[in-house]
């Protein structure tokens, strides 16, 4: 009997790849001293720990450039190449997204925390900030439904708590209970899916998914074509896709605005690696079922955003921050179009290519236009439009930054990449055969031209009262140079972008 036990006891046995799993692993440990460090620091010495968990991040997103040789996959089933962790080109792609955005948010949160003058508790803020970048970090990497479904509530969990940290404030707690009821049943939906799928195929590894319900019994072919459908609603509603994406416009504007920038890059590359690893990876098969759903999804995403972001009136308290809510549906729209594409196309990887390209742009040009709304709410707390008028006279770095990041958004010169990006986007649509959804997207962005460059020249008119002097500390100075060098780098050489969003899911 004993002999019989051993090997098996040896096959469950796995060797652990430690540097693999060293980013988000580091992410997740800083989180843990941090919230043991609140305990003994004093109140004056608050701010190291906002320091510590910006450190702490830029040292995992370095821990990435030794995974650059290859790829490497541990917690694997000995004997298959079923993995439950992959750390390939696509992963440490997502991860350096995913760290960077946390970072520059953690830059935003330093300023916030000293302006909040303690009303925030700042080691839970970090440990919570923290903890969701770590769930960010290992969604992109997990290869079975099981660590992608843990992943993405690591990822979430702690964000329901940021938005809602302001104690005491009925508009953060709305917010948070919006985006919690909201985000919970759409999970609930994804595990009945997934146990739909289990149930049909007998395993959670995407690669087995992928070989095994091709092949699934003709009784059940209803159930994993539901299991497919159900599976894929959490992940739409993490990408803020319509009609998942009621919660976001309350939610960006009760939250701290450093985790409104956060949750608009960092819960979108989440979303979006999550969708890719489910229907391109795990359910390729069932692209006829996938396809026509992201497409028709992403038509819709774009334009409800864009009409969203059209009607907020510049007068409205925080009209500024709902218009960058509703941009952020809208960009998301576009990019589901080439996960879309990679169900009509011969080249998935290629069209995921596009997205991750997108994914990036889009990163470093919002949180430079959240760093900038940042900056403005630090003596306009409502944040309107009508706060920006003639922020060219006051602060004409700030205002010429702004309008760069907004045009970059808008896809126009001289933000090159924006425009760059948009095309990749639009050049999978056309090779894929999706005319109509080109033409939809391109309908689009000339809306979205209105309210950006509406924006942008409210910055360059004249001021209606005295030029109002925005004090730069220096977390948030670093923030908004770090976004401005890299959205100006990337116009200049945008094709290094497609380079290193080079994919290698297969």
């Amino acid at each position: 009997m004993s002999s019989l036990a051993q090997p098996l006891a040896a096959s469950l046995v796995q060797s652990v790849d430690w540097l693999a799993i060293a980013p988000p692993t580091l992410t997740a440990v800083v989180g843990l001293v941090v919230l043991v460090a609140d305990l003994f620091v004093a109140d004056a010495r608050k701010p190291l720990l906002g320091w510590a968990s910006a450190t702490g991040l830029a040292a995992s997103a370095l821990l990435l450039l030794p995974l650059l040789d290859g790829d490497r996959s541990t917690f694997c089933v000995n004997g298959t190449h079923a993995c439950s962790y992959t750390a390939d080109r696509f992963t440490l792609v997502i991860q350096f997204l995913v760290l960077g955005g946390a970072l520059l948010a953690a830059l935003l949160s330093v300023t916030a925390l000293k302006d909040a003058d303690r009303q925030l508790p700042e080691g839970e803020y970090w440990f919570l900030l923290l903890s969701s970048a770590a769930g960010a970090a290992l969604l992109p990497a997990s290869r079975d439904l099981a660590t992608l479904i843990v992943a993405l509530e690591v990822a979430s969990l702690p964000a329901f708590a940021l938005v809602g940290i302001r104690h005491g404030d009925k508009k953060s707690s709305e917010a948070a209970l919006k985006f919690f009821l909201s985000s919970v049943t759409a999970t609930a939906v994804s595990l009945l899916g997934i146990s739909f799928v289990y149930a049909t195929t007998g395993t959670l590894y995407l690669t087995q998914v992928a070989d095994r319900i091709q092949h699934v019994d003709g009784q059940l072919h209803t159930l994993a074509q539901t299991g497919v459908v159900l599976t894929l609603v959490g992940f739409a509603f993490k990408t803020a896709a319509v009609p998942f994406h009621f919660w976001v416009p309350d939610t960006y504007v009760g939250a701290p605005l450093p985790i409104a920038a956060y949750l608009s890059v960092v819960g979108k590359a989440v979303g979006f690696s999550g969708l890719i690893l489910v229907t391109v990876v795990a359910f390729p098969s069932y692209a006829d079922v996938w396809g026509p759903a992201l497409a028709v999804l992403a038509a819709l995403t774009m334009t409800v955003g864009n009409v969203g972001a059209l009607r907020q009136q510049a007068t409205r308290a925080y009209s500024a921050v709902r218009l960058l809510a509703w941009s952020s549906v809208g960009q998301a729209g576009y990019l589901l179009v080439p996960i879309a594409a990679a169900a009509y196309s011969d080249n998935a990887e290629h069209s995921i290519g596009s997205t991750v390209a997108y994914a990036l742009m889009y990163a470093a040009v919002n949180l430079g236009a959240f760093a900038m709304a940042a900056l403005v709410g630090r003596t306009r707390s409502a944040n309107r439009l009508t706060d920006y008028r003639g922020l060219y006279a006051s602060n004409p770095i700030a205002a010429l930054l702004l309008a760069f990041f907004l045009l970059c958004l808008a896809g126009l010169p001289p933000g090159i990449i924006g425009l760059f990006a948009k095309v990749t986007v639009f050049s999978a649509a056309v090779d894929a055969g999706l005319g109509w959804l080109a033409v939809v997207m391109a309908v689009n962005v000339v809306i979205a031209l209105f309210y950006y460059l509406q924006w942008t020249a409210l910055l360059f008119r004249s001021p209606e009262g005295e030029p109002v002097k925005h004090h730069l500390p220096g977390p948030l100075t670093a923030a908004i140079t770090l976004t401005g060098v890299l959205g100006i780098a990337l116009s200049g050489a945008p094709q290094l972008v497609l380079r290193f969003a080079g994919t290698a899911l297969f």
